[in-house]
C-alpha cells in the first residue's frame, strides 16, 4: 500500500514539474502564443494520422500531404445520361478546413490551469484525442468549372416565327430551350463535397432548366398592318448589279423585330464576298465609280430606308453616299460599307413586333413593306421634304493618260452634280401641319466626267494617235481613238476621221452611283451603269396595300432652293 502511494506521489510529482518547465518556457516566450517548437504529446491524431511527437509545422505539413492526396480524386460532372466532363478535388478549390485543430493539438497539456493541464495530460494518457479534418472548396472555382460546361450544354429557346407566303402571313411555333442551372449545379457539388463526400471518386448531375421562348404565335398575330411600303426599280442594271440586289433583298426579307430591337443592315447583308452570294458590280469609292464585289446593296439600304422612315420607326445610324444616286431623291438614301463599317440601323420603337418583307420582280423592281400594329391615327400623316441648298454642276471634263494600260483601253468615270441637302420630317393631323423637324443634312460631291486612257504600246504611230486625242480633253473624241486602235483599223486616214466631238458636260449620267464605262478594252461596248431612274413606293403588283404610306416618284434633278415634296 505504501509503495502505490509513493507511485502515485512520484507520477504526480513528475507531471507537476513537467507543467512548472512548461509554464517557465511559456514565460520566456510571451504570455498567448503558440510555442512552434513544443510537440504534441502522445496520444493526439487528426483522423488515421498520428501527430504525437510533431510540432506544428511538422502537423501542418502531415495534414497538407493527406490534403494534397486527396486533391488528386477525380470528380465527375454529368451533363447529360450520354455527356460527363471530369474533374479533380484539387480543380474544385480542396483545401484544410479546420486547420485551427493543429494549435489545440498543440497547446493540450500546456494551457489553462494546473489542474487542467494536468487532467489533459492523464486523459491522453488512458484515451486517444481524435480530432476530424473537414475539408473546404472554394465556390468560385466550382462555378468556373461549371460554367465553362454552359456552352455544351446549353440550348437556346427559338422564337416563334412567320413567312409571308401568297399574300398570307404563316406561323411556326417557338421551341424550349435547354440551359445549365449555374446557381443550382454549384450548390448540389459544394454541399455534396463539404457535407457527405465519402473522400473518393464520385460524380454529379448537373442541374438544367427549360427556357421557354420569350416571343410566341399570338404574339406575332398581332401583326396586322402595312405601315409603309418603298418600291424602286433597278431596270438599268446589269445582271451583276441586279443579281446583288435580288440576293441582299433575299437575307432582309422576313427579319422579325420585336419591340426595343435593333436592326443592322450590315450584319444581316454582310459579307459581301462570292461566297455569300454577291459578284462584282459598280459601286461609290474614294469619290470614283469602281467594281468592287457586293456593288448595287446600298439600292436595299436605301429602299428600306424609305419604309423606315413613313413606318416612323426609330433610326439609329444612317449615312448618305458621297455622290447622289438616281433610285431615291436627294437625301433619302442610306449607304453601307463593309470595309468602313457604315450601317444603316433602326430599333422598332413600337410597343408590338414588325416584320419586314423584301422582295424583287422581273422587271428589276424592289419592294420593302414593313408590317406591324398601325397605333397612328387616320388623321395622322408623315411626309418628307428635301430642300436643296446648293447644286454643283460638273465642271468640264478630263481625259488622263495612263501608261499602266494597254493602248486602246479606256475607264470613263461619269459626271456627278454636287448637291448640299436638307431633309425635314412633316407631321400633319387632319390636314394642317403640326410639326417640321429637320432629320438630316446632305453633302454630295460633284465629279467631272473623266475618262483614264492606256498609252502603253510599242507601236510609235499608235502612240502618237492616242496622245493627240488625249490632248484634245475630250472624253468622247479619246473613247473613239481608242476603239479605232483597239480594233487595228487606224493610221492616217483613221486619224483624219478620228475629230473631236462636243463633249457632253453638265449634265448627270441616267444613274449616277456605279459602274464604269470601257471602251476598246471590250470591243467598244460600254458597260452599263447599275442604279436606275427613281420609282420609289410603287408596289409591283399596282396594288398600294390599304394604310401603306408611299413614295412618289421622282423626277428630274431638283434646283437649288427647290422643295421637293414628300408625298
Amino acid at each position: 500500500m505504501k509503495k502505490r502511494i509513493v507511485l502515485t506521489a512520484a507520477l504526480i510529482l513528475a507531471i507537476m514539474t513537467g507543467i512548472q518547465k512548461m509554464d517557465a518556457y511559456a514565460a520566456g516566450n510571451g504570455a498567448g502564443r503558440v510555442d512552434t517548437q513544443a510537440t504534441i504529446c502522445e496520444g493526439v491524431y487528426a483522423e488515421d494520422i498520428s501527430l504525437s511527437g510533431m510540432t506544428l509545422a511538422e502537423a501542418e505539413q502531415a495534414i497538407g500531404a493527406y490534403i494534397l492526396e486527396l486533391s488528386q480524386t477525380p470528380v465527375t460532372l454529368n451533363l447529360s445520361a450520354e455527356q460527363s466532363v471530369q474533374t479533380t478535388a484539387g480543380e474544385l478549390g480542396i483545401r484544410f478546413g479546420n486547420p485551427e485543430i493543429l494549435e489545440e493539438a498543440v497547446g493540450l497539456g500546456r494551457t489553462g490551469n494546473i489542474l487542467r493541464r494536468y487532467k489533459e495530460i492523464v486523459d491522453l494518457a488512458a484515451h486517444n484525442k481524435v480530432y476530424e479534418i473537414e475539408l473546404a472548396f472554394d465556390r468560385t472555382a466550382i462555378e468556373n468549372i461549371v460554367q465553362a460546361q454552359g456552352e455544351a450544354v446549353n440550348v437556346p429557346s427559338q422564337n416563334a416565327t412567320m413567312t409571308r407566303e401568297n399574300g398570307e402571313f404563316v406561323y411556326t411555333d417557338g421551341v424550349d430551350g435547354i440551359e445549365l442551372d449555374v446557381a443550382a449545379s454549384v450548390d448540389l457539388i459544394y454541399a455534396g463535397l463539404t457535407e457527405d463526400w465519402p473522400r473518393e471518386a464520385g460524380s454529379f448531375d448537373l442541374q438544367l432548366r427549360t427556357v421557354k421562348p420569350q416571343h410566341g404565335v399570338e404574339e406575332l398575330k398581332q401583326i396586322t398592318d402595312v405601315l409603309a411600303t418603298c418600291t424602286t426599280s433597278f431596270a438599268t442594271s446589269d445582271s451583276s448589279r441586279s443579281a446583288n440586289v435580288r440576293n441582299a433583298c433575299n437575307k432582309v426579307n422576313g427579319t422579325i423585330l420585336f419591340p426595343g430591337e435593333e436592326f443592322s443592315t450590315l450584319a444581316v447583308i454582310a459579307p459581301f464576298t462570292e461566297r455569300n452570294g454577291y459578284y462584282s458590280a459598280g459601286s461609290y469609292s474614294g469619290g470614283k465609280v469602281v467594281d468592287s464585289v457586293g456593288g448595287g446593296i446600298c439600292q436595299v439600304s436605301s429602299t428600306l430606308y424609305n419604309s423606315v422612315l413613313y413606318s416612323e420607326l426609330e433610326v439609329t445610324n444612317r449615312a448618305n453616299h458621297a455622290m447622289a444616286v438616281g433610285y431615291v431623291k436627294i437625301g433619302l438614301d442610306a449607304t453601307v460599307s463593309e470595309d468602313s463599317g457604315i450601317d444603316f440601323t433602326f430599333k422598332n420603337n413600337t410597343p408590338y413586333p414588325i416584320y419586314i418583307e423584301g422582295y424583287t420582280t422581273t422587271n428589276k423592281r424592289i419592294t420593302m413593306t414593313i408590317y406591324g400594329v398601325e397605333t397612328r391615327a387616320e388623321t395622322h400623316s408623315v411626309a418628307y421634304e428635301s430642300v436643296v441648298l446648293e447644286t454643283t454642276p460638273p465642271g468640264a471634263e478630263a481625259v488622263y493618260a495612263d501608261a499602266s494600260m494597254p493602248v486602246g483601253s479606256v475607264e470613263i468615270q461619269p459626271a456627278h452634280t454636287g448637291y448640299v441637302a436638307d431633309v425635314y420630317r412633316v407631321i400633319t393631323e387632319n390636314g394642317v401641319e403640326v410639326s417640321r423637324e429637320q432629320i438630316s443634312h446632305n453633302t454630295y460631291k460633284m465629279t467631272c466626267r473623266s475618262a483614264t486612257v492606256g498609252v502603253s504600246t510599242s507601236d510609235p504611230v499608235a502612240y502618237d494617235l492616242i496622245q493627240a486625242a488625249i490632248a484634245t480633253g475630250s472624253v468622247d473624241h479619246a473613247k473613239a481613238v481608242a476603239a479605232q486602235i483597239a480594233s487595228g483599223n487606224y493610221g492616217p486616214a483613221a486619224e483624219t476621221s478620228a475629230q473631236p466631238q462636243t463633249p457632253e458636260t453638265g449634265t448627270d449620267p441616267e444613274v449616277p452611283g456605279a459602274g464604269t464605262e470601257s471602251g476598246a478594252a471590250n470591243g467598244g461596248a460600254v458597260s452599263e451603269v447599275p442604279g436606275t431612274a427613281v420609282q420609289p413606293g410603287v408596289p409591283d403588283a399596282g396594288a398600294v396595300p390599304e394604310g401603306a404610306q408611299v413614295l412618289p416618284e421622282t423626277g428630274t434633278a431638283p434646283e437649288a432652293g427647290e422643295v421637293l415634296p414628300g408625298q
